[in-house]
């Protein structure tokens, strides 16, 4: 395993550099999805890490769990449209497959990962291919998986693959959502969900690897 375990300073670093990456994005995510969306999804995940930060800062739990649940359970309170439920349920998901430890190690985290993206597909029933934040997150749990007991290799391996299934999601016609009402008019564009389910890989590449 990695000699280095994720602990909870070093979730509360990941959360944190999300949701700076997410306001560094924001008009590009609000641009995505005005094309195939409602045009808010950069506005309303911005607002919603902002909270997380300020919840995290406040609270300040003490281990993992407690700390992805808190996450999860302020996006779902404070994020309208699809994304809070989703990316809610991701943490919430991660929250209790971590459980109430401090440290990490590789599999430990692979596992709540694994766990995270099971949500997604439960809360939004979609598959690979329906141009939604699945088509990053899937690819990115297998190739974490597929790594090995490196954490620094297998976090750069699931950030590597969520960049390509986020890329992958242009030339598809949406399935789920807001964008499968244009049909074929959804052909073409970048999905948002993926594009910001990618920031969420690359900042935890950056800061736990």
């Amino acid at each position: 395993m990695s000699a280095v375990p994720v602990d909870v300073a070093a979730l509360r670093a990941w959360i944190g550099a999300f949701a700076a990456d997410v306001a560094e994005h924001q008009e590009e995510l609000t641009r995505l999805d005005s094309a195939i969306g409602d045009a808010d999804h950069g506005a309303n995940l911005a607002r919603g890490m902002r909270a997380v930060v300020a919840a995290l800062d406040s609270e300040k739990p003490s281990t993992a769990g407690a700390l992805l649940k808190r996450t999860g359970m302020t996006l779902v309170s404070t994020v309208g449209g699809a994304s809070g439920p989703l990316y809610g349920t991701f943490f919430l998901r991660m929250g209790t497959a971590a459980g109430e430890v401090e440290t990490l190690d590789a599999a430990a985290f692979g596992a709540a990962l694994r766990a995270g993206v099971g949500g997604i597909v439960a809360r939004g029933k979609a598959e690979l291919g329906d141009k939604t934040m699945y088509d990053a997150l899937a690819p990115a749990a297998d190739a974490y998986d597929a790594a090995g007991d490196d954490l620094g290799a297998a976090l750069r391996a699931a950030s590597e693959a969520a960049d390509r299934g986020r890329d992958a999601t242009v030339p598809l016609q949406a399935r789920k959502g807001r964008a499968s009402y244009l049909g074929e008019r959804s052909v073409g564009h970048q999905d948002p969900g993926a594009t910001s389910s990618a920031l969420l890989l690359a900042a935890a590449a950056r800061t736990l690897g």
